[in-house]
């Protein structure tokens, strides 16, 4: 599973001219699913981004997390993130889940997160043509990759 983490100072999402996903301050979480990811997967990312301190405290150190400075999440499935550019121009998918698995995988990643964040996840929806706005804040962009914990 991999995530990318922008932290921002206002992102949304709207779907057919209807905006679904509106916060301020916090995090806009991109997430890729693969076959091989497994709740275990889940469970350390959402660890991950509950603790990681990407935003600024009053020496403007980054030294807080999300939860620190009372941020709030947007989360996105989005499969290209498991796009292969070795061969040709044309990006390979073959990594990425198909709806029949990422969809509850899906599910289960903001699900967790919004129980270890303690505040509700808004979320695009999984799938649609989605137009994603968003102010990234430094800019602050962070990869994580479950199968890259080193």
């Amino acid at each position: 599973m991999k995530v990318v983490l922008q932290r921002v100072s206002e992102a949304s999402v709207t779907i057919d001219h209807k905006k679904v996903a509106d916060i301020q301050k916090g995090l806009l979480i991109l997430v890729g699913i693969e076959d091989l990811d497994i709740q275990e997967d889940i469970d350390w990312l959402v660890g991950k981004i509950i603790k990681i301190r990407i935003f600024g405290d009053d020496n403007d150190v980054m030294n807080c997390s999300v939860q620190d400075v009372d941020g709030d999440i947007i989360v996105v499935s989005q499969f290209t993130l498991h796009a292969s550019t070795k061969k040709g121009n044309r990006p390979s998918y073959l990594k990425a889940s198909k709806p029949e698995f990422a969809i509850p995988m899906y599910e289960n990643f903001v699900q967790t997160l919004e129980k270890e964040f303690g505040k509700k996840i808004q979320t695009g929806i999984f799938g649609a043509d989605m137009k994603v706005n968003l102010l990234n804040d430094g800019p602050v962009t962070i990869l994580i990759d479950s199968k890259n914990r080193d």
